[in-house]
């Protein structure tokens, strides 16, 4: 299973939010998750994306596994993470795909101390849009920030230079 991808709730809610959901599916096909992930989608409500997070769920794509821990390692970690991050951070352990998606910078650190490889949906931009399924990394960093999801200043001046799109001196980007 080295080409799967597992992931964490909050990349997953905000290309769901912004209706990207669907470049996983293009760049990695399946994409896997424990259930405490399904618990935080909140796929059955009406919030912003959980329509997308359904569908995905419904297509298979975004598949669900049940994480079975018998050395305890779960309770350790949810000592510090929440339960999403913890079993996402256990299945990729335990699959040992190609990365895991996550973005909380606790998670991110703890994932990287277990020798996991990492990336963030700023990552996933810009390989979709290295792959040509997006014109420009910009508009949809943008759709991210105004749907309230909390990219750094730096981290989206180095996307916006890795993706070859200049930044203004306002911070947006200049075609």
């Amino acid at each position: 299973m080295k080409s799967v991808v597992i992931s964490d709730a909050g990349p997953l809610i905000a290309l769901s939010r912004i209706e990207q959901l669907g470049l996983l599916k293009k760049l990695y096909g399946t994409v896997l998750i424990p259930v405490a992930v399904q618990n935080e989608l909140c796929c059955d409500t009406n919030l912003p994306g959980a329509r997308y997070l359904r569908l995905a769920l419904e297509d298979g794509w975004v598949e669900v596994l049940d994480l079975v821990d018998e050395t305890g390692a779960l309770v350790r970690l949810r000592l510090i993470l929440d339960p999403g991050e913890s079993e996402a951070i256990l299945l990729a352990e335990h699959i040992g795909g190609r990365f895991l998606l996550i973005d909380e910078r606790r998670g991110r650190q703890v994932a990287k101390s277990r020798h996991l490889k990492v990336a963030g949906i700023a990552g996933v931009l810009l390989a979709a849009k290295q792959k040509g399924l997006l014109d420009a990394v910009a508009p949809e960093l943008e759709a991210l920030r105004r749907a309230g999801y909390r990219l750094s200043a730096q981290l989206i001046d180095e996307v916006l230079r890795l993706a070859g799109e200049e930044v203004g001196r306002d911070g947006t980007a200049v075609s």
